[in-house]
């Protein structure tokens, strides 16, 4: 159950102070209308990857478990490149930015967040393997995961959002800390996710 705890929290950490498309919605978001008209955004997660979860597992339930063990290997080379690119780009200390109009709705942090290619991916290659692999052992271990994860990820996003809505609290070395955070738990958790998986493949 702990291992399952710790994974779902480590990937939706991960996850939520990476530079995306979410991320450059809530800052714009701040800036437009401050942080408590914003901190329900960080919901949205919740309503736009219900769609996405479902189309993942039920694909991924249908393929035979060796390819599932492949995929999950795949999540974790996805990872550890996720985090190389990360540490890039905590050595050239790159700013998230926002630019354009902020979207001014709930509604449009979810379309955002569908349009958003890293829901999609993570599913397919990271968490819907990882999910799927915990529900072999035990219905509760997977739900642990879920839970864990998008409670992470919510949390993380409010905290985020409430960052941002303390003006400079999100300056260049505040973003460089992050980023640096980042590619530690990414590289982290990819090793792990490859070296758990790798194993049963050669074996087979």
């Amino acid at each position: 159950m702990l291992e399952y705890l710790l994974l779902g929290c480590g990937l939706a950490f991960a996850a939520t102070i990476q530079p995306g498309p979410l991320q450059a919605f809530l800052i714009a978001r701040v800036a437009a209308s401050g942080w408590r008209r914003t901190l329900p955004a960080c919901l949205a997660p919740l309503l736009s990857d219900g769609p996405i979860a479902l189309i993942a597992l039920l694909a991924l339930g249908q393929l035979p478990v060796w390819f599932q063990d492949l995929l999950r290997a795949a999540g974790g080379l996805l990872l550890i490149y996720l985090a190389w690119s990360a540490f890039v780009q905590w050595q050239k200390s790159d700013q998230l930015g926002a630019s354009g109009s902020a979207p001014r709705t709930f509604l449009a942090a979810v379309l955002v967040n569908l349009l958003n290619p890293n829901p999609y991916l993570g599913w397919a290659l990271v968490l819907g393997p990882a999910v799927l692999a915990a529900w072999n052992e035990s219905g509760i271990h997977a739900v642990a995961l879920v839970l864990a994860f998008y409670g992470t990820m919510t949390v993380t996003l409010a905290g985020f959002i409430l960052l941002a809505g303390t003006a400079r609290c999100l300056g260049p070395r505040g973003q460089r800390a992050l980023v640096g955070i980042s590619a530690a738990v990414l590289a982290g958790l990819g090793v792990y996710l490859f070296a758990s998986t790798g194993w049963r493949l050669v074996a087979a």
